[in-house]
């Protein structure tokens, strides 16, 4: 992850944050995974507030959250049983080699890893999971074309940290796939302004699949949704959920 990531470093966004990306079908999913497969040992890369860390702690296992956003860590310190995972601040070389058995990825953080840094964190990857272990992750279909969908103007909304007029303007994907999104934010009850100019970069099936090969880890399967449907590459499917593991 790079800096585009650590956008989220900010008191106000931290403490909005559960409220936009609450505990749902997701996190069931991905909880699953990790029971099916015995897991022991996880990483949860980009885990920010650690709402769904916190949801994989048992006595019998291992956790490490790792997330550039020192606001985020913060909150996730905090939680009930925040004790018991393994904080880190930082990016996918803070994973340790040969500790996982699984590592998720989950929400957009796939997306927020633009450029050259992807490929640096599937090798991180790699070299934390043991063999054997798994990865599993969502991105978004480029093929179903969100960002049409992102535009924003002036829109008001009540949030845990008061009144936020919310402006979004966005620039189309260039010729790698990467959306800028010009975002900006009041906090009518605190008078802070905050402007971010975030990335997203939309990848495709066939450059995932090849991307996760070139790092030595081998899709298992790619769902369209959290029902478990396999993703056929139409425009209507609008997540890609991949399960790969280390060949």
């Amino acid at each position: 992850m790079n800096r585009n990531y650590s956008d989220y470093d900010n008191e106000l966004f931290a403490s909005i944050y559960d409220y936009d990306n609450p505990n749902g079908p997701d996190h069931d999913f991905y909880r699953k995974l990790a029971d099916d497969n015995g897991a022991k040992s996880i990483v949860d890369l980009g885990c920010g507030t650690g709402i769904f860390t916190i949801t994989l702690v048992s006595q019998e296992r291992d956790i490490i959250g790792i997330d550039p956003a020192h606001a985020m860590l913060e909150i996730a310190k905090n939680r009930l049983n925040g004790r018991k995972v393994t904080w880190i601040e930082g990016t996918g070389d803070k994973i340790p080699v040969n500790f996982a058995d699984f590592i998720f990825m989950t929400g957009n953080v796939v997306m927020h890893i633009i450029g050259n840094d992807w490929y640096d964190t599937l090798q991180h990857i790699a070299k934390g999971l043991k063999e054997g272990g798994m990865l599993a992750f969502e991105t978004r279909n480029p093929n179903a074309k969100d960002w049409k969908e992102w535009h924003q103007e002036n829109e008001i909304r009540d949030t845990p940290a008061g009144k936020l007029c919310e402006t979004t303007i966005i620039e189309p994907p260039d010729e790698n796939g990467v959306v800028t999104m010009h975002i900006h934010n009041e906090f009518l009850n605190h008078n802070q302004k905050v402007y971010i100019k975030q990335k997203l970069q939309f990848r495709n099936y066939e450059q995932v699949v090849k991307d996760l090969e070139c790092a030595g880890l081998k899709v298992l399967t790619c769902y369209c949704n959290w029902s478990c449907v396999p993703f056929k590459g139409t425009s209507d499917e609008k997540l890609m959920i991949f399960v790969a593991v280390k060949k």
